[in-house]
């Protein structure tokens, strides 16, 4: 259980099964965004009309922050990634049986995780700074300036840490869950199986979201 498929790509150890669920993945959500987006009218048609929702979706989420609609290209692309990445797990790949490991979510591998997470980071830290400059972690050389900025700087540490931890930890119990249950209700339990599935993959994708736009509201507001 939680065995992958490794190997060398030169002197670098891999996991194959992350590497192609993951590029699997990212093709899916292009290749759909590419279809809802390909021709645009005035008057939607049922595909735009999806596509219009799903936008209206991430601005609502975004509307607290500062130029929302400037950070929906990274919010979006994080959701609809992860959300993909996370139904990668399903039963029918599972039917898929391999030497070595198994198809299953790419988000099951903390070293996917922790490189969206390190992606997060990146881009509140560069929000942050394009909108305050230095003082973003910087609050001068007094007692409660220097001990703001440590704790700025401990957050910086932490939270892409408990972004990566809490992905991978909840795909993969989840997972677990899964396969254990199927082990002992198979011949009952597949499609409320397939269902909380689906549920959880919702679940940590718009966790995930959301936790990142918390960051860059932290990152942007004139409180911080």
């Amino acid at each position: 259980m939680g065995e992958h498929w490794a190997g060398y790509i030169g002197s670098f150890h891999v996991h194959w099964d992350t590497l192609i669920t993951m590029w699997a993945a990212m093709l899916i959500v292009i290749i759909i965004s590419f279809i809802l987006t390909r021709k645009l009218e005035i008057i939607p048609n049922k595909l735009q009309t999806c596509a219009e929702g799903a936008i209206k979706f991430f601005l609502g989420n975004l509307s607290e922050v500062k130029n929302g609609e400037k950070h929906i290209p990274i919010v979006a692309s994080l959701f609809l990634f992860i959300l993909t990445a996370n139904l990668m797990g399903q039963l029918p790949l599972r039917l898929i049986h391999l030497k070595q490991g198994e198809i299953a979510s790419p988000t099951n591998d903390i070293n996917l995780t922790a490189a969206l997470a390190v992606m997060v980071l990146l881009y509140y830290l560069f929000q942050g700074f394009k909108e305050k400059g230095i003082h973003y972690i910087y609050h001068g050389l007094s007692i409660t300036g220097i001990i703001t900025t440590l704790v700025d700087l401990l957050e910086m540490i932490t939270r892409p840490l408990s972004l990566a931890v809490r992905l991978f930890a909840n795909i993969l119990a989840g997972e677990i869950l899964v396969s254990v249950i199927l082990g002992i209700f198979a011949f009952m339990a597949p499609i409320p199986v397939m269902l909380f599935e689906i549920f959880v993959a919702f679940l940590q994708a718009f966790v995930f979201m959301m936790l990142t736009i918390a960051y860059i509201l932290t990152s942007v507001s004139e409180e911080h």
